[in-house]
């Protein structure tokens, strides 16, 4: 009786790890399979495929991947001001690779990128995991904050096409506006976050307490260098080179096809601005690399200026397409780097 209960209690923290697992790497290929599912399952297929062989201007997809690069190099340098803040100075080349791994990365296991950059830095500087992660969680913060100031900006911009967006979403935007407006939910909230306060601080002497505050320590050093770090202009200047970059990709795109050219035409960049925030949006949904979430958002959002689906799809995957196709060479790039620098060493 006794060996089958050290079994079965053997067995648990096994049965936790694969559950955990299942739920970071499970759920967002499930859902990227569901919605690419969905989203071709009204679609003419070699319709599709005639469209993009037809009527496609490939020079604006290759000069919307080349500025696409620049985002990622510009993310690079901002990161290294970040990280220089904490005494850790790596070469920007080495932060450039980190960042084409990060979403090559993403591709195979969502959000998993992020601890293998902050990982590959930490170890290339012989720096602290914790620290380097937590100016990462800054990083993603930086994005976070942008995308809602994007957000804001374009509901005063473009109420009408919005308005539409949340009228086609009623039932789900009621659903949240309740849940955030619920008593209970701050309550509970609050009831957490005292419990964990007095937990951490009655059992100050426990080893895996100790690991946790440490580690937590490292993040809040990471993340708070923002407010304190030398060159916060330039870092802003970044943030605005980053995301310059990702809105002039997609405007870049619109112009190589005809029928996304003339929406530019008829309703001018609005029209990509709203493109642009919904996509942004969609990237929040769990899946692999935004496959999915991020097409259904464009197709959406091309709706809304009244261009028919199946434009609208050979529009919105051919640029996911062509993006992740420079994805997987950027990682594979990267890793032959990395393995060669490696030899060296």
């Amino acid at each position: 009786m006794a060996t089958d209960q050290n079994k079965k209690d053997s067995s648990t923290p096994a049965i936790r790890k694969w559950l955990g697992y299942l739920l970071k790497y499970g759920i967002p290929l499930f859902v990227s399979v569901l919605l690419c599912r969905l989203l071709f399952k009204d679609v003419d297929f070699d319709e599709m495929m005639t469209t993009i062989r037809e009527q496609c201007d490939w020079r604006w997809i290759g000069l919307a991947l080349a500025i696409s690069i620049f985002s990622h190099i510009f993310r690079a340098m901002r990161w290294r001001i970040q990280l220089a803040a904490l005494g850790i100075r790596p070469p920007l080349f080495a932060l450039v690779l980190s960042i084409f791994g990060t979403y090559a990365v993403n591709l195979v296991l969502p959000r998993l990128g992020e601890l293998w950059r902050s990982g590959y830095i930490a170890r290339r500087q012989d720096a602290p995991f914790s620290t380097v992660f937590g100016s990462m969680v800054a990083d993603r913060l930086a994005d976070t904050v942008t995308v809602a100031l994007m957000t804001l900006v374009t509901f005063l911009l473009a109420t009408r096409e919005l308005s539409v967006y949340l009228g086609e979403n009623s039932d789900s935007y009621q659903k949240w506006t309740a849940l955030a407006s619920s008593p209970w939910l701050w309550v509970g909230i609050v009831v957490f976050i005292a419990l964990i306060v007095m937990f951490f601080r009655w059992h100050t002497s426990n080893r895996l307490v100790c690991k946790i505050q440490d580690f937590a320590k490292g993040i809040w050093q990471g993340f708070a260098v923002i407010v304190k770090m030398k060159g916060k202009g330039r870092w802003l200047l970044l943030t605005c080179c980053i995301w310059g970059c990702y809105f002039l990709q997609l405007y870049v795109a619109f112009f190589a096809f005809d029928f996304t050219a003339d929406i530019v035409h008829n309703y001018g960049i609005m029209a990509v601005l709203v493109t642009f925030v919904l996509s942004s949006l969609s990237m929040g949904v769990p899946s692999q690399g935004g496959i999915g979430p991020w097409q259904w958002a464009v197709i959406f959002a091309l709706g809304l200026y009244f261009l028919p689906k199946a434009p609208a799809t050979a529009f919105a995957n051919l640029v996911m397409g062509s993006q992740t196709l420079l994805l997987i060479l950027l990682g594979i790039f990267t890793f032959i780097c990395i393995s060669l620098q490696k030899k060296r060493a």
